[in-house]
């Protein structure tokens, strides 16, 4: 089996923020990343503790192309900022970004909701959106001095080759003008979902640098074996891709850290040859990169 290169994501759905950590273990490089702004409690980047020895990915969550009235309508592309830009503005990612060389910051584009109701990929015609879109999301981006995006829809009115096209064009514009340097993708075990990502994955795959799969949306009471199957699973659906592996801290669903995840150690064997080991306990997004910065060498 060709070595993977896999990432760690501890999905961490707490009462002050919904946060992601991971950690790409390769022999010479550690990744952490972190979802912030979703819930509007006032967190800020400054409240997360940064290990200056890993790279650490900050996510602003989300973007959506939706307008922004109290009931939001699609805007084909137009993309508007929905995470909580008060607290997360372009002068607190200018002085995270400059207190600490390590961190970059990406867009989350699309979310489940937008307001009460689902937050849709609905374009008018592939074109219109990626021109909208590229454009919207270039004026975000420079304005908050961001370096990726990460697409996260969830429902769709469109087929799978129009999320393609559409999302793949997207990736590769912002890539040739150099707006991002990094691109990810968050699918999860739906038929639909999968559709949609797959076809994405299979035709613009060579462009998207990490699968962001969410692990822990499968049902709760998942057991070490089944978690494994899994994973075997979605390595092989996304071929050759950088694939996190998630759970969460608050055991509603997935493997939950009382069946295994809150061991102190726990070794996944994730293709011949390559062990990795994971640390996860409940904690505070705080609390849980305290924990891995005081274990670092472990990883």
């Amino acid at each position: 089996m060709e070595f993977h290169r896999l990432l760690f994501t501890f999905f961490i759905f707490q009462a002050l923020i919904i946060s992601q950590i991971s950690i790409l273990c390769t022999a010479n490089s550690k990744l952490f990343r972190e979802y912030i702004g979703a819930e509007f409690k006032a967190v800020k980047f400054s409240d997360v503790p940064i290990n200056p020895n890993v790279d650490f990915h900050f996510i602003l969550s989300f973007a959506i192309d939706y307008d922004t009235s109290t009931s939001p309508s699609p805007t084909n592309g137009k993309f508007n900022v929905f995470w909580d830009s008060t607290n997360l503005s372009p002068s607190h990612v200018s002085s995270i970004k400059s207190k600490h060389p390590n961190v970059k910051v990406a867009i989350s584009l699309g979310g489940y909701t937008v307001g009460s109701q689902f937050a849709y990929f609905k374009p008018s015609s592939v074109r219109s959106w990626v021109s909208n879109a590229v454009t919207s999301l270039t004026s975000i981006i420079k304005k908050y001095n961001l370096d990726g995006i990460d697409i996260d829809y969830e429902h769709f009115q469109a087929d799978p080759q129009t999320f393609a096209e559409s999302i793949g064009l997207l990736i590769k514009a912002l890539k040739r003008n150099k707006v991002i340097s990094f691109a990810s993708i968050a699918p999860y075990a739906d038929n639909e979902v999968q559709r949609q990502y797959l076809a994405l994955w299979n035709k613009y795959g060579d462009i998207i640098d990490y699968v962001n799969f969410q692990f822990y949306a499968y049902d709760k009471g998942t057991t070490i074996p089944q978690f494994l199957s899994y994973f075997n699973n979605q390595i092989s659906n996304y071929s050759g891709g950088k694939v996190l592996v998630s759970f969460q801290s608050d055991v509603r669903r997935g493997l939950t850290p009382e069946d295994g995840f809150s061991m102190p150690a726990i070794c996944l064997r994730v293709s011949k040859g390559f062990m990795v080991s994971l640390y996860g306990v409940q904690m505070t997004p705080k609390q849980m990169v305290l924990y891995m910065r005081s274990n670092s060498r472990k990883y």
